[in-house]
């Protein structure tokens, strides 16, 4: 086994990303969302009391918590998405679940062949794990004959890594 691929990442800008070999997960990466998706909830909230100000300032006050609450609850499950692949070769990417026997070569893509994968050259059969925020990706052919899902298309903010990883698994 690679030994580059079992030391731990250090996480770099809150994403939670670490690739560990002793942990039983090989790759690990949260696709959290950016500080600027947060505010956007707390304008909501502002806009929600805004509104209410003309019934009363104790309803304002109310809109306030409770459109905060709760986009930043959909901030919070929009950006709870992850990638995983676990020891056994199991890759988890949001909900898909495939193991490294139905996984072919993955390919690192830059910000334009992503950009490309995603618009006028995506398929639509393929699994997307698109986060607009993330500029690159991962393709992942699918080597299943059975599935009729074609690739994976993971946004990753570290692509060159996680498609070492997929590389590297034994099929």
């Amino acid at each position: 086994m690679n030994s580059r691929l079992e030391q731990t990442v250090p996480d770099q800008g809150g994403s939670g990303e670490r690739a560990t070999g002793g942990t039983g997960v090989r790759y690990h990466e949260k696709l959290r969302a950016p500080l600027s998706y947060w505010f956007i909830g707390f304008l909501f909230g502002l806009s929600l009391a805004i509104i209410m100000l003309v019934v009363g300032p104790w309803w304002s006050l109310v809109a306030l918590v409770a459109g905060t609450a709760l986009s930043e609850y959909a901030v919070v499950a929009y950006g709870n998405q992850v990638i995983e692949i676990s020891a056994d070769g199991t890759l988890k990417a949001g909900s898909a679940t495939l193991p490294a026997s139905a996984l072919g070569p993955a390919l690192a893509l830059d910000v334009e062949r992503a950009r490309a994968l995603r618009t006028y050259e995506a398929d639509p059969r393929a699994f997307l794990l698109l986060r607009s925020y993330i500029p690159t990706a991962v393709r992942v052919e699918v080597a299943d004959p059975a599935d009729p899902t074609p690739y994976l298309y993971l946004s990753s903010r570290r692509p060159k890594q996680l498609a070492a990883v997929v590389n590297a698994l034994p099929r």
